[in-house]
């Protein structure tokens, strides 16, 4: 294993400049989310289930908003390392035409359907009851969320990290002192349990919007320019950034509709298990920050090369990336084994839901360097060097194909405790370890999409 690239000072400050800062973005996030579990865990195992499946529905609707702004994010990249500024803002003003009309139909499931959108996970009412009464308020951001999206997307692809940075903890810190004290009733505010929780979370949301948009124009960012300008765009042009943008669309949709599938699998294994998966997810979220921010710097910078024709440098980086990422998932790994225990404790849970949370996060622990490597490879590589396609077949066929039918088997057939059914569910990323190692090593998914001479 070659390590002299920890020599090379100057690969290392330009991959953590832009690394760091998301890192400590997500690190936040994740803390905070974990602390929004916690305190809603305080109202029982129904009311995390009910929190956590409702956020099933906000988390297919992040994931087809990243694949939409990180799909068109390859071509912002690419054109930074040429820098050329207005096609920036023109593929800006796409992302947030499609990325709003996504948000809008999330919208009216969340404010008109949400008993049916979470019927698709579980039976139990009382989870449906306190689960819609948080949607309906929380369905009333998703617009500002998806147009906070688009930009940030633009703003991590011409390494404007701070900017989104500081939106985003502003906003997360606001969203969880308020959220404590609506749950809770705390400073005379009323006690609301999980809809407090929500208010919280849209009040967040929104500030996000609204700091970010502030810092653009204040700090006359490349993106602080008329806004009916974004929308100078042609046909064409359009139609080129959909061609390629769209299959990393589909792919996140696909990929988001095989993760909710898995919970509602385990959510019909038992309100214990749903509720053990959730607490897992938020630890799970807490140890891939530094994969995050490794593998969205990794994006940046592949997409910055192949702009400026240096391919071989692109192909570089991510190798080095792909090492990086394997010892720090070894330690992070390790460190979550060390303390499943004090995890367990932060929760009020039943015995086997006590249980089950400490072998979820074995079994995730365990599984951590080859879902490091499959990011790094899939977000640094696939999805930056425009191999949006080819990505998207991988993505079907491990989930589709292998997870989910694996994880039917291990729940209705085997009937095995959901940690052992989230244990089979890792034979696709294991499959898909092997097909994406090789596509990287072909070269094959560096393509250049903005220069004339670039390859078909």
């Amino acid at each position: 294993m070659n390590l002299s690239f920890l020599r090379d000072r100057s690969f290392l400050r330009e991959l953590l400049v832009i690394a760091v800062p998301i890192s400590f973005q997500q690190l936040l996030s994740a803390s905070l989310n974990m602390i929004d579990v916690i305190m809603v865990g305080q109202l029982g195992e129904t009311a995390i289930a009910a929190l956590g499946l409702s956020n099933q529905v906000f988390f297919v609707l992040i994931l087809i908003l990243f694949g939409t702004t990180s799909g068109m994010a390859i071509f912002t990249a690419q054109y930074w390392g040429k820098q050329e500024m207005e096609p920036i803002r023109k593929v800006l003003g796409m992302s947030l035409i499609v990325s709003v009309s996504i948000a809008f139909v999330f919208t009216l499931v969340a404010l008109l359907i949400p008993e049916a959108a979470l019927g698709f996970y579980t039976k139990d009412t009382a989870v449906i009851e306190l689960g819609s009464s948080y949607l309906r308020i929380v369905g009333f951001t998703y617009i500002p969320i998806a147009i906070a999206t688009a930009y940030i997307a633009v703003l991590r692809s011409i390494q404007l990290i701070k900017l989104t940075v500081v939106a985003t903890v502003v906003a997360l810190v606001f969203k969880t002192i308020l959220g404590y004290g609506l749950i809770f009733g705390i400073g005379g505010l009323p006690a609301l349990g999980v809809r407090g929780a929500a208010i919280g979370t849209a009040a967040g949301w929104t500030l996000e919007l609204i700091l970010l948009l502030v810092l653009i124009y204040t700090q006359k960012t490349p993106l602080a320019a008329n806004p009916l300008t974004f929308f100078s765009f042609d046909l064409p042009f359009f139609t080129r950034v959909l061609k390629t943008a769209l299959p990393a669309v589909a792919n996140e949709f696909f990929w988001s509709l095989g993760i909710t599938t898995y919970n509602a699998i385990y959510a019909h294994i038992g309100t214990d298990a749903i509720a053990a998966i959730n607490v897992n997810a938020t630890i799970e979220e807490l140890g891939f920050v530094v994969f995050l921010g490794l593998g969205n710097a990794c994006s940046v910078l592949v997409g910055n090369r192949i702009g400026a024709g240096r391919k071989d440098e692109a192909y570089e980086i991510v190798r080095r990336v792909i090492l990086l990422g394997l010892f720090f998932a070894l330690t992070v790994g390790g460190v979550v084994i060390l303390l499943r225990g004090a995890v367990v404790g932060l929760y009020e849970l039943s015995p086997s839901g006590a249980n089950n949370v400490r072998w979820l996060l074995t079994v995730m622990a365990s599984t951590l360097s080859i879902r490091m490597f499959n990011f790094s490879v899939f977000i640094g590589a696939l999805r930056a060097g425009g191999d949006t396609r080819f990505a998207l077949l991988m993505e079907i066929c491990s989930i589709w194909l292998i997870g989910v039918p694996a994880a039917y088997v291990g729940a209705f057939v085997l009937h095995l405790p959901v940690y052992l059914v989230y244990l089979m569910v890792m034979l696709e990323e294991l499959a898909k370890a092997f097909v994406s190692g090789w596509r990287y090593r072909s070269k094959r998914w560096i393509h250049d999409l903005v220069n004339l001479s670039a390859d078909a």
